[in-house]
């Protein structure tokens, strides 16, 4: 219910920014850089050039090669992009074809700074691991020859989640370890902190999958 109720906030969030991109004059000069966009679009609170994000993730939250729904694509500095680029995945249509929303990207009306909804992006990395990848380029209405660099995905699962688990099992050691009981109450004690870390940790996994 809650990942219905984001993604629904995400689409009308899209929404008003190609409204406010796309409509009457005063409207027309509106630019969005794709890191405040990003930002905004996938709830990842980084700061900084795009390329920074990657390094700023680590022990916030989850990275890795796997494209998700909702998840940051992270471009490395590369030629004219010298700040790189943030996308947020919005669909992952195969293991190697996903679609992103950003910013700031393609020439639009005869500039930059607008958003685009749903842009192919294609992995064609050597060995299948996101690290370089070709994108829809709207001048041209293709993806071009241009191979792009990326650092990989910023998920929006926080890192302190597998802190939060470990310290858990942690604590429901250390009070069997410290149970002074008879070996019955004593298996009974390690069968119900057993029961115990599972329930903490099944809870864990439905919060992170609500959220």
């Amino acid at each position: 219910m809650v990942r219905q109720a984001k993604a629904l906030l995400g689409s009308m969030a899209v929404a008003a920014v190609l409204a406010l991109s796309t409509g009457g004059t005063a409207n027309a000069e509106s630019y969005w850089q794709c890191a405040t966009f990003a930002r905004m679009f996938s709830g990842i609170q980084l700061f900084g050039d795009a390329w920074t994000w990657w390094n700023q993730a680590i022990g916030k939250y989850t990275t890795g090669a796997t494209p998700q729904a909702g998840s940051v694509l992270v471009f490395k500095r590369d030629g004219h992009m010298r700040d790189g680029h943030v996308a947020v995945v919005s669909h992952v249509l195969t293991d190697r074809v996903i679609q992103v929303t950003h910013a700031n990207w393609s020439v639009i009306s005869g500039g930059r700074g607008k958003v685009e909804q749903d842009v192919t992006v294609v992995d064609v990395s050597p060995r299948g691991d996101w690290s370089q990848v070709k994108v829809w380029y709207d001048p041209i209405r293709d993806l071009g020859n241009t191979v792009y660099p990326t650092y990989g995905f910023i998920y929006q699962t926080a890192q302190n989640t597998a802190k939060l688990a470990s310290m858990s099992m942690a604590q429901t050691a250390g009070q069997m370890a410290s149970a002074s009981q008879t070996p019955t109450s004593a298996g009974q004690t390690l069968a119900n902190a057993a029961a115990l870390s599972t329930d903490r940790i099944a809870a864990l996994i439905q919060s992170i999958a609500d959220h």
